[in-house]
C-alpha cells in the first residue's frame, strides 16, 4: 500500500519496517546479542517469516500483540514471531566454554561467528566509529580465538539440534597480510568436514595477496563478504581511520577477482546508512557495486552501546532517509536480478540486519 503518487510515494509496510530497524519494538526476546562486530544489543525476531535483527527498546512506539506489530491503536500489517532460545546455548565443550560463546544464533537458522575476536584497528584513532567487535570480550560473552575444532563441534549441534542451515564467519583485522582469511581457510575446513554441505559465508577485509580469496572458495566457502561500509573516501576517514587507509582500489580488486572466483551475486559488501554520504550518491554507487556483481547490504547505521559513535552522540539516520536508500538500492537489485537469497549463505542471505527483503531486494 502506498501514500501519494507518483515518485514520492511512499510504502507504508517498507517504513514500518524501516522504523522497527531504527527504533526497535517493546518486547522481549529470548534471543540476542549484546555486543560484537556487527548490529549490538539486538533482538532476533521473525517480522512476516523474515530474519530481523531489531533493538530491544521498552520505549519503542511499537507494540507487540497477538502476534502483530502495532503503532498505537494501529496494526502496522506486520506479524512478529520471537526467535526461541536454541537448544545448542545448553552445551559447552570439553574444557568448559559454552557453546553460545563460541558461534550464535542469528535469525531463525543462520549461525554466525568472529572467528578472531580482536582487531588491530581497535584502538583510537584508528578504531571505525561504529564497531564494538571487543566489547563482547571484555564482558565474557565470548572467546578471543575460536579454534576449528570448536566451531566444527559447535556447528554440528547447531545443525542437529536446531536446524541450522547456514554459518557466517567474519574476523577482526590481523597483523598478518591475509587480514584475517588464513584463520577463515582454517575453519571453513573443519566446519565443512563436520557438516559437509552446509553453505558457509566468509567476512573480511581485501587481503593484501589476493590468491587468500581463491584459498577461502577452495575450503569450501560458498558466499564471501569484503565490507567497506562507504564508497565516500571523506566519509571513511572520518568514520573508519584506519580502515581507510586500504584504498578504494584494494577493494574493486578484491571485489573483481571475488566475483571471478565466486560468481556473481556470490560477493557482498556492508553500505552503511546515515554516515553522512549524500543518499544519491550511496544509491549511485550501490549500482556500480550491482553492475559489478557485488550485492551492496544496505544497512542503517544505529548509535550501539560501547561504540565511539556512541559515547559522541550521534544520532541514528531518520526512517525516511533510511526506507529513501533502501528502495533505491532495492530498485536496482530487482533490475539486475539479484536477490540476498541467493547467495544461499551470508548476511545478504540472513537479511535481518536489512530492510532490503521488505523492499524486493
Amino acid at each position: 500500500m502506498s501514500v501519494g503518487t507518483g515518485p514520492t510515494a511512499v510504502d507504508v509496510r517498507i517504513l514500518n519496517r524501516a522504523e522497527l530497524a531504527l527504533h526497535g519494538v517493546a518486547s522481549d526476546t529470548p534471543v540476542r546479542r549484546p555486543d560484537g562486530a556487527g548490529p549490538s544489543d539486538d533482538g532476533h525476531v521473525l517480522v512476516d517469516g523474515a530474519n530481523a535483527a531489531l533493538p530491544r527498546n521498552p520505549a519503542s512506539p511499537y507494540r507487540v500483540r497477538d502476534g502483530k506489530v502495532w503503532l498505537g491503536e494501529n496494526d502496522t500489517g506486520l506479524s512478529l514471531t520471537p526467535v526461541q532460545r536454541p537448544r545448542f546455548y545448553g552445551l559447552a565443550t570439553a574444557d568448559g566454554v559454552p557453546y553460545e560463546h563460541i558461534a550464535r544464533l542469528h535469525g531463525a537458522d543462520v549461525l554466525a561467528t568472529t572467528v578472531v575476536q580482536t582487531c588491530v584497528r581497535y584502538a583510537e584513532p584508528d578504531r571505525c566509529r561504529f564497531c564494538t567487535i571487543e566489547e563482547s570480550l571484555r564482558s565474557g560473552a565470548t572467546v578471543a580465538a575460536k579454534t576449528p575444532a570448536q566451531l566444527a563441534e559447535v556447528a554440528e549441534a547447531a545443525v542437529r539440534l536446531d536446524g541450522v542451515r547456514q554459518m557466517v564467519m567474519t574476523t577482526g583485522t590481523t597483523t598478518g597480510p591475509d587480514r584475517g582469511a588464513r584463520a577463515l581457510v582454517r575453519s571453513v575446513r573443519a566446519v565443512l568436514q563436520a557438516v559437509p554441505g552446509l553453505p558457509v559465508q566468509v567476512q573480511c577485509e581485501p587481503p593484501g595477496d589476493l590468491s587468500w580469496i581463491t584459498a577461502l572458495r577452495d575450503a569450501g566457502a560458498t558466499a564471501i563478504g569484503i565490507h567497506v561500509e562507504s564508497l565516500d573516501d571523506e566519509v571513511r576517514r572520518r568514520w573508519m581511520p584506519g580502515k581507510s587507509t586500504v584504498p578504494l582500489a584494494d577493494y574493486r580488486a578484491a571485489w573483481d577477482e571475488a566475483v571471478r572466483v565466486f560468481g556473481p551475486n556470490r560477493v557482498s559488501t556492508y553500505l552503511l546508512v546515515g554516515l553522512g554520504e549524500n543518499p544519491d550518491d550511496l544509491i549511485a554507487g550501490a549500482g556500480e557495486l550491482i553492475d559489478r556483481g557485488v550485492y551492496p547490504f544496505v544497512v542503517p547505521f544505529r548509535p550501539m552501546r560501547g561504540t565511539l559513535a556512541a559515547r559522541d552522540g550521534i544520532e541514528a539516520p531518520s526512517a525516511d532517509l533510511l526506507r529513501y536508500v533502501t528502495e533505491g538500492v532495492a530498485a536496482r537489485l530487482r533490475e539486475a536480478g539479484m536477490r540476498g537469497a541467493d547467495q544461499r549463505a551470508g548476511c545478504a542471505a540472513c537479511g535481518a540486519c536489512s530492510v532490503l527483503s521488505t523492499a524486493g531486494g
